[in-house]
């Protein structure tokens, strides 16, 4: 569901926007350096190179700082795919959870919030939205499935995305097995045949 920042992309212009930028990089890597428990804001603020001012006054907390870095990675994450398959489309769903997860930075750093999300309600709720928004953006592609007749109705969308990911946080997170893309096939099949059909439909 997570994805990468797309390559070459061109953000929105303005000093608001490159303080923006410069300061949530900084909490990323402070984050993936150092955790959430000692993450702190004039230490982001001198790795940004920005006054400490700045970064108290837009983001008053860590919490809040590390809400809008989730924020800001929902709105760069790449888009669902929509290949006509949805066999296709669930495996893409997967390649993308299983690059995320074992890029050099973007790994560490959905670790590091996650972990953040177990001691700190605000990184919680904020890693929800996070998820929730990407779950919706590729629930659409199991709902053209539907459409397509390739899966039965009633088809509960949103548990089979999360049928691709969970078994790969899992692994990245309690396990530490290898990271999977099968796991997108099975959940296919699964939902082929009818087990995330909700009764008496959505």
């Amino acid at each position: 569901m997570a994805g990468p920042v797309q390559p070459d992309s061109v953000r929105p212009g303005g000093r608001t926007a490159r303080v923006r930028e410069s300061v949530l990089r900084a909490a990323g890597d402070a984050l993936v350096e150092q955790g959430f428990d000692r993450l702190d804001l004039a230490d982001v603020a001198r790795r940004a190179e920005v006054g400490k001012t700045t970064v108290y006054r837009r983001w008053s907390s860590t919490a809040g700082l590390v809400a809008d870095l989730l924020t800001d990675m929902a709105e760069q994450s790449v888009p669902r795919s929509d290949t006509g398959s949805v066999d296709a489309d669930l495996r893409a769903n997967a390649r993308l959870v299983v690059r995320t997860l074992t890029d050099v930075r973007q790994g560490p750093l959905f670790a590091a919030v996650i972990a953040a999300a177990t001691c700190d309600g605000r990184t919680a709720e904020a890693l929800h939205r996070f998820y929730a928004v990407r779950i919706e953006e590729w629930a659409g592609s199991v709902d053209a499935a539907v459409a397509r007749g390739e899966l039965p109705a009633g088809t509960d969308a949103r548990e089979v995305v999360r049928a691709v990911s969970a078994p790969l946080y899992y692994r990245l997170l309690v396990s530490g097995e290898t990271l999977d893309e099968a796991v997108a096939d099975r959940a296919a099949a699964a939902a082929r045949a009818g087990a995330y059909v909700v009764p008496g439909g959505l």
